[in-house]
C-alpha cells in the first residue's frame, strides 16, 4: 500500500507539471463539467492553498504534504462513497492577495471546500473571502484569534462560521504554559521576551500574562524585540538580573535559540518555556543551554498514535516529519473529508449552498473525533479543544513527556 501511495503521488505530481507547465501555483486538471462534484460527477473538488515557495515555505510544504498524504490514502481506498477527492493546489507564497486570487481561480473550477492557508495573515485575508460565500475552510496552522473571530476585540462582531482550524490559538498556548509553570514547575515568578508587532507572539504573551495574574505568578520582567533582531543581549541581561523561575519566549526557534544562548551567557538559570514555534529548536542552541526547556506542541512525535503517519510520510516524501504542521494538516484534511462524507451521505450536490452548509455544520458539531494529533471537539469559536503535547529538551533531543490540559 505504501509503495502504491508513493507511486500514486509521483504520477500525480508529474501530471500536475504537465498541466501547468511546471507552475506549482495550480496543479489541477481543468476537467469538464461532468467530472466536477458540483455537476454531480464522480469527483469532489477542493482547494489546497499553501505557501510552498518563498519565505516560510518550511511551514507550507509540510502542510501541503500532510494534507495530500491523507487525501491520497483516502482516494486509494475508494474515496468518499466511491467518489475521488480532486485537489486543486495553489501556492500563495505567503501573501494574502495571492491566496484570494487562488481561491477565485478555484471557485471557477467548482470547488466545494478549502484547506488553507498556512501563515496567519494570508489565512485571515482568505477567510474574509470564503466567509462571503460560506465556503467551508480549515487551516492546519494559522493560530491567531482573528482567523475565526471577525474582531477579537469585539465579541459582538461574531465569528466566521465557515472557518475552522486543527491547531491551537495563540492565547490558549500562553495560558497553557502559565498553568504548566505553576502546576508542574512550582513557578511563582516569570519573565517574558516577545516579538513586538507579531500577532503570534503578542497573542501568546497576552494569554500567558492573563493566566499568570489568575495563578498568582509575578511577572518580574517583560522585554521585547523587533522582527529581524539577532542581538538579545540587553534584554536577556535584564531578565537574568530579575532572577525569574521561568522565562516565556513565544516566538520561533531560530531567534529563540540565539536568545537562550545569550541569556545563559548573561547568567540566566531559569527554565525556558516556549509555544509551538519552538519545534525544531534543538538545532539552534547547545544541548547544555537548552536542557530542561519545555514547550507546548500540537504534535507528540514518536508516540503510538502517529507512528504509522511518520513511517508513511518518510516513505512518501523521503524525509522524516519536519515539524508539527504536517500531522496537523493530515488531521485538517481528515476533518474536512469526514464532513464532505456527511454531506454526500445526505445526497446533496457538491458545490451547492446546502452541501457547503452541511459540511460546515458537521465540523462545528464534531465531538470526540479521533485524529493523529488528538481528539477533536470544537468550541463556540470553531477552535479545537484538545490536550497539549508537552515537549522537553533532554540531552539535546526534543522528547515528548505528557499530554497536558488545565481545563
Amino acid at each position: 500500500m505504501k509503495k502504491f501511495l508513493a507511486l500514486l503521488l509521483a504520477v500525480a505530481m508529474t501530471l500536475a507539471l504537465v498541466a501547468c507547465g511546471g507552475n506549482s501555483a495550480n496543479n489541477s486538471n481543468s476537467g469538464d463539467a461532468d467530472s466536477t462534484g458540483s455537476e454531480g460527477g464522480d469527483t469532489i473538488k477542493i482547494a489546497l492553498i499553501a505557501n510552498t515557495t518563498g519565505d516560510y515555505a518550511q511551514y507550507g510544504i509540510p502542510v501541503r504534504n500532510g494534507a495530500m498524504l491523507y487525501i491520497d490514502e483516502l482516494n486509494a481506498n475508494g474515496g468518499i462513497n466511491g467518489k475521488q477527492v480532486e485537489v486543486l493546489e495553489y501556492d500563495d507564497k505567503g501573501d494574502g492577495v495571492e491566496a484570494v486570487n487562488a481561491f477565485n481561480l478555484a471557485m471557477d473550477q467548482g470547488i466545494t471546500a478549502v484547506i488553507g492557508s498556512v501563515l496567519t495573515s494570508p489565512t485571515i485575508t482568505l477567510a474574509d473571502a470564503t466567509y462571503e460565500v460560506n465556503m467551508p475552510q480549515i487551516s492546519a496552522s494559522a493560530t491567531a484569534q482573528g482567523v475565526t473571530q471577525i474582531d477579537p476585540e469585539d465579541e459582538s462582531a461574531g465569528i466566521r462560521t465557515n472557518v475552522f482550524r486543527s491547531c491551537f490559538i495563540d492565547p490558549f498556548q500562553g495560558q497553557t504554559m502559565a498553568h504548566y509553570a505553576s502546576e508542574k514547575l512550582g513557578a511563582t515568578t516569570a519573565a517574558i521576551l516577545y516579538e513586538s508587532g507579531s500577532d503570534y507572539s503578542e497573542g501568546c504573551m497576552n494569554g500567558f500574562v492573563e493566566a499568570c495574574g489568575e495563578l498568582g505568578i509575578e511577572i518580574v520582567a517583560t522585554e521585547a524585540f523587533a522582527t529581524g533582531d539577532k542581538d538579545f543581549n540587553a534584554q536577556m541581561t535584564k531578565i537574568a538580573a530579575a532572577n525569574p523561575d521561568v522565562v516565556f519566549m513565544p516566538f520561533y526557534y531560530s531567534e529563540a535559540g540565539l536568545a537562550i544562548t545569550q541569556g545563559r551567557q548573561a547568567g540566566l538559570t531559569a527554565t525556558i518555556l516556549g509555544a509551538d514555534g519552538f519545534g525544531g529548536i534543538k538545532d539552534y542552541a547547545s544541548a547544555e543551554d537548552l536542557e530542561g526547556t519545555v514547550y507546548g506542541s500540537g504534535y507528540a512525535p514518536g508516540t503510538e498514535s502517529v507512528a504509522q503517519f511518520e513511517a508513511d510520510y518518510e516513505e512518501t516524501y523521503g524525509e522524516a516529519v519536519p515539524n508539527m504542521f504536517a500531522p496537523l494538516a493530515y488531521d485538517a484534511a481528515m476533518l474536512m473529508c469526514e464532513a464532505l462524507k456527511a454531506a454526500e451521505d445526505q445526497g446533496l450536490t457538491a458545490g451547492s449552498d446546502e452541501y457547503k452548509q452541511a459540511v460546515i455544520d458537521t465540523i462545528a458539531s464534531m465531538s470526540g473525533v479521533e485524529g493523529i494529533t488528538g481528539t477533536y471537539t470544537f468550541d463556540e469559536y470553531n477552535n479545537p479543544e484538545k490536550s497539549v503535547a508537552m515537549i522537553q529538551l533532554q540531552g539535546g533531543e526534543e522528547v515528548f513527556t505528557e499530554f497536558y490540559s488545565f481545563n
